[in-house]
């Protein structure tokens, strides 16, 4: 860091090392800090969001509290925290926890050997979670566990074997007991897992394995840091830095003379509010004043009226407060502070509610706040200080609606907030409806209050603070003025809705839309509130106030938070198996403990090149216009500016393949790279990207969505095809004839490690090194060939690991790898281009919106005779995999239309389909390649036919499903007895039966929630309709020591191949695992290897490695007959002593599969995964949100190589995909702007989302085409994810049938809480305004 006079020493620690920082910079945060700056360097922190929002740079803060002699440790995401901030704090980074060259901690090892990690890049941040925890409560409760997590995002594991880790940390049994009984629930005969004839296990590791938890081993807390805390001399500190300064003054006064000589100076306390303010919306402030540990804002001060709370207490801190106060006070006083902890529970996650602090949350009223609204319902009051003395001012409507008269000055700070007591006659409330239960913002909350005269139901007072419906939070002050004096009663309600919805009105283009959504919410959140007074007058005097009715209890109360739980069963290994062999065997990932300590090293964990540059993009901002002029003038004037890249640049092919590295002429999407900066630094280039100036004109049609693309006939390819039977004359002898559409949205893969590529251009013969995650090696090699004009012999691709990828992986990184070595090979420098998380999905787009249109003939049994389905994806602007989803050109092949039947038999069948070009960024490969999209809609007409002919969806599945050995509508035989075999035991031991007359006596009973269940078949597609895109090759070398190198052309990137592949090699070659190592994968050692996707990693690069092995056994074979008992040791010296070759390549010619378009036939894929699942949901009508109770999954597995991997593969996808169809929402603008680029905006699965109790079982079948006659089951349970989807839509229907409204409406996923809500009509829905589509423009529009 620059040197810069004036400035103090900036003293705290890391993992127990003194850190003294001489020239601190306030703009640097601590993540930066560690992995750039620090001498000591700490990669294992990763970076993966930068705004606080995924958890994935967690570390330990731990502070000494002079007053208390206490110290707090508390999680922190480590892009939030400035460096200046830590003065005098020690901080614990997952090094610090434990490392291999060491010794690991428990917290880390029973993370890995629970299988909790699979790409591994949350696993430090999973680790200081939990560990943090620990540190503060050594025997954890079993909500603490799940609340420890709840900020920290996983893409792969699901979260299930987390929970796990860390459940063996606590005193509570882990293990479900039936009735007290100390049996497992599993164990009843009639939902008995284990068959007769084979042993089934339950335990994919083993407890005694692991190394006790010992506190008293913990490193203690610096005793320098406690004599500094301690020290009466202390100073006000400032910290230069090149354009900022920081000042820490030590006392009140000494802060509030800063804050009259810097009015305009921020407080930083926890950065929350300000650092993402910086970093993404542009804000500069010169000055930063920070308080932090002033002892004069952190107190709690307990009186017969209330509770004040200094402004420096951290949400964490009033949380721990508030508890205390309802445990010392009478319930009828606690209303206030219990309603503050039901969203202080949910607020953020524990990292940032570990950071802010309660004067910042109340100071810069946020319009989404959760706690304002119920701070001023329950009549709070702010203690205001400055130089002038000190002042109160209510924390009310006219300070939440900003009003001049009731805001801060801007020399005063926010001392304390008082909150008092409630009365016995006084009720208060918050409510708050979000995508997701947990770190989430909300959609609509509010915090209402009502006073009644003591002992009647007239109201006295009455308060409503709704958040999210404007630009501040509002209050209906008009409408709580008029209904003073009123009963409370049902006129009563039905006025204040009316009234409510004309005070706060909520324009038809708002900001962040679901308008009708959002205003159906206010009413349906005050009846919530309705409810619940009455429910409490009726309980202080039954006589007097009428109870609400039975069926309306369940409106209460939200859904609670569980710990999951659940059981993993797969078949045990033959115990005649030797001991020596790991096949069948539930191994940990051979990365796992590395995974753990943060020692396993990204592409962006590797240590800077001399001479390096950093590359920051600049994207199209308009969809589609032609470039009028680039002027980077002002962008090369910037410091640290070296050059500026553009098509110009480009020595060979700007547009390869249909792809376009950069725009030139013309831009067809927003988000479509213009031109590249680099620079010495990250921030330097960043900021020189958003000087360059881009004129544009603007070209029509400007297209969007499949419905513009089929106005204008815009498409990718032509339409492909699969027909059997005679369709149109089967419609014409069918009871019943059923149309409709059904609307799948996009996806954004967010893997954990954003697009990351290192190139270093070579001296000579004009080489070039990359370095990066990729699913595609050959591919990066090909385009950065193609780029350069060079043969692909000059340009080398390592792959280490990959931080996930999900098929987001396969193709982009070859574009983006291209616009990287380009930018090296003009400015002859390395390059490091690290995509930030809203570049990322910004630019590379994701899974592909589909629109699927029906029409189905069927009998009034529900046999289904004929079925005509038409599909249409939105494949963005250039072909990447689109074609690929759609048609088979070239060397490309239908997925979805091929897909399209999933599980049944129509003997009357026709499936069409096409991409649609628009201008949005490319969509690309998924995880299920086109098929959780396409056989979503065949359960939906499935689904849509048995309510007409009102039999159950199941009954429908089962009489339509394939029940012998059949053909394909592509005219491939199979046999569906794996299926069969799936779907009963799903139904069987689900205890399917019982659970949907439980759910319909529920239903019976509840008129605002309702229980849905659904079980979903699948026949999932295994292979590629090309045979030669399943060759592999490998390569095994032995080494004199015994020592066995494996390589080959897979990439790792969690889903544990690497893993199988070291157990196949220690079979094939009878050795332990322990002889053998997987380095790398690399363009180097295995060329031309296909893609790692599809399910088919192990499949291919296991046969290809068993070739090697085998080969290699039969040159050993003559001396190992010589010698039988001899060690492999010896064997492999006596085999170079007779020159005997001790390197092999192994080769896999792939699957022979093909497929005659033209024909309409052929064998595209090697073989079916079959499976089942049934959950259980249960959903808020009145608020849309729902809660996953159960889930059961039984996947046909064959023999599973590896049962941990096999489990965490099914767990993870299946979480993935219940995040497709529920809570993972994709929102563009009609001008084709992707609003979704954060975590804030786009809303993956939280271990809050997860099933309560989550069954999976491995079903046993036989399957010899693959190695050990495995199956590839990676992407298999994504679709499974659906039962979830129509577990909700049997739930809808429910509501809808009590309702009288019609059964049957379109199936829409995802089921946002917006969907459900507005699906399940009632009389708040049609009490909302509506408005005429045609007299405004939507702020966002539906791209499917």
């Amino acid at each position: 860091m620059a040197s810069v006079p004036n400035s103090d020493e900036l003293i705290f620690f890391v993992n127990g090392r003194k850190v003294v920082e001489k020239n601190a910079d306030p703009e640097v945060n601590l993540l930066y800090y560690l992995r750039k700056v620090h001498i000591l360097i700490f990669y294992c922190t990763k970076y993966s969001c930068g705004s606080g929002g995924c958890g994935a740079c967690t570390v330990m803060v731990s502070r000494y509290n002079p007053k208390t002699k206490e110290i707090r440790h508390s999680p922190v995401t480590a892009c939030l925290v400035p460096i200046c901030s830590l003065h005098g704090a020690a901080v614990t980074t997952v090094e610090g926890v434990g490392s291999i060259s060491t010794r690991i901690h428990p917290v880390q090892e029973r993370l890995a050997k629970c299988h909790g990690t699979q790409c591994g890049f949350c696993s430090p941040g999973m680790v200081m979670s939990i560990y943090t925890l620990l540190r503060n409560h050594p025997e954890p409760t079993l909500e603490q566990i799940t609340k420890a997590i709840g900020g920290n995002l996983c893409r792969c594991t699901g979260y299930r074997p987390i929970v796990e880790s860390g459940k063996t940390f606590c005193e509570e049994t882990t293990v479900c007991e039936l009735k007290g009984s100390g049996k497992c629930c599993m164990d009843q005969e009639e939902r008995s897992f284990i068959n007769r004839q084979e042993k089934i296990c339950t335990k994919l590791y083993n407890e005694d394995e692991f190394q006790p938890l010992d506190p008293s081993q913990e490193p203690i807390f610096p005793p320098e840091l406690i004599r500094m805390a301690e020290d009466p001399n202390k100073r006000r500190l400032t910290f230069q830095g090149e354009r900022t300064t920081w000042i820490a003054p030590v006392t009140l006064n000494d802060l509030l003379e800063l804050k009259a000589s810097f009015p305009e100076a921020p407080l930083i306390m926890g950065n929350t509010a300000v650092g993402p303010s910086i970093k993404f919306k542009g804000e500069f402030h010169p000055v930063f004043i920070s308080p932090l540990g002033l002892p004069e804002l952190y107190f709690v001060d307990y009186t017969d009226d209330g509770v004040t709370i200094g402004a420096g207490y951290s949400l964490a801190q009033l949380s721990d407060a508030l508890h205390l106060t309802v445990l010392e006070q009478p319930k009828e006083k606690t209303k206030t502070y219990r309603a503050l902890l039901k969203h202080l529970r949910t607020l953020a996650g524990a990292q940032i509610r570990n950071m802010a602090t309660l004067g910042g949350h109340v100071v810069s009223r946020p319009n989404f706040s959760d706690l304002n609204p119920i701070l001023a319902a329950g009549n709070a009051t702010i203690n205001l200080i400055s130089k002038e003395g000190e002042r109160q001012i209510p924390l009310n409507s006219l300070f939440l609606e900003r009003s001049p008269e009731a805001s801060l000055k801007s020399e005063e700070i926010v001392l304390s907030v008082y909150i008092p007591h409630s009365t016995q006659w006084h009720f208060v409330s918050g409510l708050r409806l979000a995508q997701r239960q947990e770190n989430a913002f909300a959609i609509v909350n509010a915090g209402m209050s009502v006073k009644f005269e003591d002992g009647t139901d007239t109201i006295k007072d009455l308060q409503m603070f709704y958040g999210s419906v404007g630009p501040t939070v509002v209050s209906a002050s008009q409408t709580c003025k008029r209904l003073l004096g009123r009963p409370w009663d049902d006129h009563m309600l039905s006025d204040a809705c009316r009234w409510v919805l004309d005070e706060i009105y909520i324009p038809p283009a708002a900001e962040d839309g679901m308008v009708e959504y959002r205003r159906t919410l206010i009413v349906s959140l005050l009846f919530k509130f309705y409810l619940r007074v009455r429910r409490g007058l009726n309980k202080m005097d039954p006589q007097k106030f009428p109870d609400i009715p039975e069926n309306s209890m369940s409106a209460l109360e939200d859904f609670p938070i569980k710990t999951p739980q659940g059981i993993q069963m797969f078949q045990c290994v033959d115990p005649y198996q030797s001991p020596q062999d790991p096949v069948g065997h539930p191994v940990m990932h051979q990365s796992a403990i590395k995974h753990a300590t943060g020692e396993a090293v990204f592409s962006d964990d590797m240590p800077p090149f001399a001479q390096e540059l950093f590359l920051a993009v600049t994207t199209s901002t308009r969809a589609h216009a032609k470039i009028i002029s680039i002027d980077a003038s002002e962008a090369l004037a910037l410091p640290g500016v070296v050059d500026v890249i553009t098509a110009e640049d480009i020595p060979g092919a700007n547009n390869h393949q249909g792809e376009i590295l950069y725009a030139q002429n013309e831009v067809i999407c927003v988000g479509q790279i213009v031109c590249t900066v680099a620079a010495d630094t990250y921030a330097h280039a960043r900021e020189a990207a958003e000087k360059v100036k881009i004129t544009y004109e603007d070209i029509e049609p400007r297209i969007i969505t499949i419905e513009q693309a089929l106005e204008h006939n815009s498409f990718l390819s032509t339409e492909k095809k699969v027909e059997q039977g005679n369709v149109e004359q089967a419609f014409k002898y069918v009871d019943q004839i059923l149309e409709g559409e059904a609307h799948v949205e996009g996806q954004e893969h967010f893997y954990m490690e954003t697009q990351t590529i290192l190139a270093i251009p070579k001296q000579e013969d004009k080489e070039m090194v990359l370095y990066l995650g990729t699913q595609f090696p050959s591919h990066v090699q090909e385009f950065v060939a193609a780029a350069l004009n060079v043969p692909r012999n000059r340009i080398a691709c390592h792959i280490k690991r990959v931080g996930g990828g999900f098929g987001g992986k396969v193709t982009k990184p070859a574009l983006l790898g291209a616009i990287t070595a380009v930018a090296a090979n003009k400015t002859g420098r390395p390059i490091r281009f690290i995509l930030e998380r809203g570049d990322d999905m910004l630019i590379t787009a994701g899974r592909h919106p589909l629109l699927g249109k029906y029409k189905i003939g069927f009998m009034n049994n529900g046999v289904i005779k004929a079925a005509d389905v038409e599909y249409y994806i939105n494949g963005g602007c250039t072909p990447d995999e689109s074609e690929s989803y759609l048609s088979y050109k070239v060397d490309e092949f239908c997925y979805i239309v091929l897909k399209s039947d999933n599980a049944y038999h129509i003997p009357n069948f026709r499936c069409r389909g096409r991409p649609c070009k628009t201008n949005l960024p490319s969509n690309t490969a998924f995880r299920g390649y086109g098929f959780p999209e396409a056989a979503v809609v065949a359960e939906a007409y499935v689904t849509a036919v048995a309510s007409r002919c009102d039999l159950s969806p199941e009954e429908v599945k089962e009489i339509n499903m394939y029940k012998r050995i059949s053909k394909t509508t592509y005219k491939q035989t199979f046999d569906p007895e794996p299926l069969r075999k799936c779907w009963k035991e799903c139904l069987e031991k689900s205890s399917f039966s019982a659970r949907k007359l439980a759910a319909e006596e529920f239903n019976k009973k509840n008129y605002w929630k309702k229980r849905g269940l659904a079980v979903i078949p699948m026949k999932f597609t295994v292979g590629f309709p090309v045979g030669y895109y399943s060759q592999a090759a490998a390569l095994v070398h032995i080494y004199l020591d015994g020592s066995v190198l494996v390589t080959h052309g897979g990439c790792e990137m969690g889903q544990g191949l690497h893993t199988k592949i070291i157990q196949v090699a220690s079979r094939e070659l009878n050795i332990p695992q322990s002889y053998i190592h997987l380095s790398e994968t690399s363009t180097v050692t295995v060329p031309n290897a296909s893609f790692t996707a599809a399910s088919m990693g192990t499949d291919i690069n296991g046969k290809a490695v068993q070739n090697a092995c085998q080969i290699l056994m039969a040159r050993l074979q003559p001396i190992i007959r010589k010698n039988p008992k001899g060690r492999w040791e010896d064997w492999i010296t006596k085999a170079f002593t007779e020159s005997i070759s001790l390197s092999a390549t192994g080769y896999f010619k792939g699957y022979q599969t093909h497929m005659d378009w033209e024909k309409e036939k052929g064998e595209p894929f090697a073989y079916y995964v079959y499976g089942a699942a049934c959950s259980e949901v249960e959903v808020d009508c009145l608020t849309g949100a729902h809660k996953l109770l159960r889930t059961d999954i039984f996947v046909d597995a064959a023999f599973s190589i590896n049962p941990a991997v096999d489990v965490g593969q099914i767990e993870g996808a299946f979480i993935q995909g219940m995040g497709l169809y529920t809570t993972e929402e994709l929102k563009y603008s009609p001008e084709g702007v992707l609003y979704s680029r954060s975590p804030e905006d786009y809303k993956i699965p939280t271990v809050t989302e997860i099933p309560e109790e989550f069954y999976v079982t491995l079903v046993r079948s036989r399957n010899p085409i693959a190695i050990y006659s495995s199956k590839g089951l990676g992407e298999t349970a994504m679709f499974l994810g659906s039962s979830v989807l129509f577990a909700i839509f049997d739930a809808v229907t429910a509501a809808r049938e009590e309702r009288g409204l019609t059964k049957i409406f379109n199936l829409k996923s995802p089921a946002t809480p917006e969907f459900i809500r507005m699906t399940c009509v009632d009389q708040f829905t049609d009490m909302i305004p509506r408005d005429d589509p045609s007299t405004f423009t939507p702020w966002s529009v539906r791209v499917s």
